[in-house]
């Protein structure tokens, strides 16, 4: 079984950035992680796609973190960040990270994060 475990998340101001980082660790190897993801879930909203990555770096971006989110990784480290600028009040949301190692997916906790001035 394959644990993510996010961190970086908090109170910030309209405008203000964050990173958020999410490691993922087993109690044996871990096989090669294919792509990993940062989702997003509102209060009162559906869980939505934020920003995916392959393990060859390509990525993709919901159209609302086109040009202020940058996701990257680390395969040494089983790492993948993603960096949040310019943070208006509609990212306030808990943050997943997600991987998936051939077809199986596993999720992180969340990390809560709050734009409000």
């Amino acid at each position: 079984q394959v644990q993510l475990v996010e961190s970086g998340g908090g109170l910030v101001q309209p405008g203000g950035s964050l990173r958020l980082s999410c490691a993922a660790s087993a109690s044996g190897s871990i096989a090669s992680i294919n792509d990993m993801g940062w989702y997003r879930q509102a209060p009162g909203k559906q869980r939505e796609l934020v920003a995916v990555i392959t393990r060859g770096g390509t990525s993709n971006y919901a159209d609302s973190a086109k040009g202020r989110f940058t996701i990257s990784r680390d395969n040494a480290k089983n790492t993948v960040y993603l960096q949040m600028n310019n943070l208006k009040p509609e990212d306030t949301a808990v943050y997943y990270c997600n991987a998936r190692i051939i077809l199986s997916y596993f999720w992180g906790q969340g990390t809560q994060v709050t734009v409000s001035s």
